[in-house]
């Protein structure tokens, strides 16, 4: 018996592939909930703290360290083990590190590309933006390119526990204010500290609501 969406979270996670191409990415099955975001906003981090395990997602202080698609999925008991695991977690290369090769950053480009718009089971992607900073022109191309294939997307901020409250409510604003006009954008914007916890159960709550549990 599949446990209910919410209690996924009590199960430990684990890494089932990388894919560092489209030939490379495992067969369509559970929806999926992809992570986007800039270099070193925390992505690996987050996914960490949402499941409760330190090691699940690597986490480097290299920018420009992930260039393939990492994915993961519940442990579910026995009973459950030859059910469709509920949902997918989805870490994606970071972007907007110009440092990186160019080689490597048209790789990672086309990866992304081509996922975002032929993958059927992909259902939310998360994109993170640093609460420090707000959004970025780099995030701006990333959210035209979800709004162009009709992916639907919501913003994350992460490292809220690094932005005093009236300066992040600040960034919140101008946050939502640039959403309010995009066709694919979820109009809540979340945010989030791997640090304090806060705004986990929001973003485990918005997980849950896509997951294949009968």
């Amino acid at each position: 018996m599949q446990p209910s969406a919410i209690e996924i979270f009590r199960y430990p996670w684990r890494f089932v592939t990388e894919a560092p191409s489209i030939a490379a990415l495992p067969p369509q099955g559970p929806p999926e909930v992809a992570f986007a975001g800039r270099s070193n906003v925390g992505k690996s981090s987050l996914i960490n703290a949402l499941v409760g395990q330190s090691n699940l997602a690597r986490i480097s202080n290299t920018p420009g360290r992930t260039q393939s698609l990492f994915f993961y999925v519940p442990d579910l008991p026995k009973a459950a083990a030859d059910a469709l695991p509920p949902v997918a977690l989805v870490d994606m290369p970071g972007y907007g590190y110009a440092k990186a090769p160019k080689n490597a950053v048209a790789a990672w480009t086309r990866l992304i590309r081509a996922y975002l718009a032929g993958r059927a089971s992909l259902k939310r992607v998360f994109v993170l933006v640093d609460a420090r900073h707000g959004l970025k022109a780099a995030d701006e191309t990333l959210l035209n390119e979800l709004d162009r294939v009709g992916i639907s997307y919501q913003v994350v901020l992460t490292k809220a526990d690094k932005v005093k409250p009236p300066a992040l409510a600040a960034v919140e604003a101008a946050a939502a204010e640039a959403l309010r006009k995009r066709p694919a954008a979820h109009p809540a914007i979340i945010a989030t500290s791997s640090v304090s916890a806060a705004g986990l159960d929001l973003v485990r709550n918005e997980i849950a609501a896509f997951s294949f549990v009968p």
